[in-house]
């Protein structure tokens, strides 16, 4: 006769497997299976292998390289006091050396006391003071651009209108209309009459300075177009924004010969030069990017800010650029894109940065400080507070774009205040009546 099997449903007959499981094992819960000594060192081995398969071959070679070198050097006293005392002289010692003379060999194994590099003493340079401030704009003056003949200069701002100003007299000489948004970039042609000019309405136009209209646009951008540069020696016009690329335009045809996509934020920089890399951009996303002309590609990205890269300036006549962040100002060496130095201690938002021939940088901050430095060494000579014009408010001190004239002699700013100021050099200064504040000892350059 056969016994019933009583029915359980799957869960009851699922949970009496795991608490059979559970009591079985109860005992050895928490005690790991020993460690198998031979299967660990194999494991090692095939990671070591897969990981730095191609250099071990090499370190082992350097390795047998140094032990023969170990093995033919000649031996050295052991005492490391008496070794010292050997090779520095008797004159200070407590009791003559009597030990054997140091030979030749042994006094050229001793390593000399490395002298730690001493830091050029800065080129001393005249205080810069305010010459003239310029009203006319009815919103925040956002870029400025000198004519190359040092005769005028143009000025963008957020009420949409270019202004064309006299640079001796300051007084206006024309107004150009035409964007329909904020102006945020400028740049006069050196070979032609012309003039172009980037916006917040994504508008690139080229204007003709003798009949003052607009005679080409170029389009292209997905959204603001924030800077643009003038290459130097080839009608090639680049500009970037909003939309983190780079455009490069035929200044003639208006077609665009390159997009130059890499950033991953706005372009808020740009820069230009005839030498490789001919293209710089200095964007949100905290990087710098080194661009080929030719191939338009990126040839080296530069990660060293931690902030956004507001602000990119090159050397007229030295190849090198600087960079502004936040964080700290950087000095970079052409073309690999090679740090050189900080310039640390404008701690605002830099928003704008020149450089004239005399090596004079000058860094503008948000908050409407300007810092001037000695570009070769990074001494900081002067510290300036842009004072507000006369009913603003002191929160309306922000220096939005700076430029210094084709002299290098008067530098001038554009602010958020809705003026503009020129600076120039105090001419009763001297050396003695503003010295150099120099302590080299306190001074030591943060190399990261």
């Amino acid at each position: 006769m056969t016994e019933e099997v009583m029915k359980h449903s799957v869960h009851t007959l699922v949970f009496r497997s795991l608490k059979r499981s559970h009591d079985m094992f109860l005992a050895n819960h928490g005690m790991l299976p020993p460690i198998d000594e031979k299967a660990e060192k194999i494991l090692k081995g095939v990671k070591a292998h897969d990981s730095y398969g191609q250099v071990m071959d090499a370190v082992q070679k350097a390795q047998t390289v140094k032990q023969q070198d170990t093995r033919s050097q000649p031996e050295m006293p052991q005492d490391t006091e008496i070794a010292e005392s050997a090779a520095l002289g008797s004159e200070g010692a407590l009791l003559p050396f009597t030990g054997p003379t140091p030979t030749a060999v042994s006094a050229a194994v001793v390593p000399m006391p490395r002298k730690p590099p001493a830091m050029p003493k800065p080129k001393w340079h005249a205080p810069w003071k305010l010459f003239r401030v310029i009203s006319g704009h009815l919103g925040w003056v956002r870029c400025v651009a000198v004519e190359p003949g040092n005769e005028w200069f143009a000025t963008g701002a957020a009420d949409r209108v270019i202004k064309i100003w006299d640079l001796s007299s300051g007084k206006l000489k024309v107004s150009l209309t035409g964007h329909v948004s904020t102006v945020r970039g400028l740049e006069v042609s050196p070979r032609h009459p012309y003039l172009f000019s980037c916006g917040e309405d994504r508008q690139v136009k080229c204007w003709d300075l003798e009949y003052n209209k607009v005679i080409r646009h170029y389009h292209g951008h997905l959204s603001a177009v924030y800077t643009l540069a003038l290459h130097p020696t080839i009608d090639v016009l680049v500009t970037a924004g909003r939309d983190a690329t780079a455009r490069v335009w035929d200044v003639r045809t208006k077609a665009n010969v390159h997009t130059l996509s890499g950033h991953t934020d706005t372009i808020a920089s740009l820069a230009c030069q005839a030498a490789e890399p001919q293209i710089i951009t200095g964007s949100h996303d905290s990087t710098i990017r080194l661009w080929d002309l030719a191939a338009g590609k990126s040839m080296c990205t530069l990660t060293n800010h931690k902030k956004s890269v507001r602000s990119i300036v090159t050397h007229p006549t030295l190849y090198t650029f600087a960079s502004a962040s936040p964080d700290n100002i950087k000095q970079w060496k052409c073309p690999e894109g090679k740090f050189i130095q900080n310039l640390s201690g404008h701690n605002a938002i830099v928003n704008c940065m020149a450089v004239n021939p005399e090596g004079v940088l000058v860094s503008g901050g948000d908050n409407g400080t300007m810092y001037f430095w000695d570009w070769r060494t990074g001494y900081n000579f002067q510290r300036l507070q842009a004072a507000v014009q006369p009913g603003s408010m002191d929160s309306e001190a922000g220096i939005f774009s700076m430029t210094f004239d084709q002299s290098g002699s008067r530098l001038i700013t554009t602010e958020a205040d809705k003026t503009i100021k020129i600076y120039r050099e105090d001419e009763t200064a001297s050396e003695e009546t503003h010295p150099i504040n120099w302590r080299p000892e306190i001074l030591k350059r943060r190399k990261f």
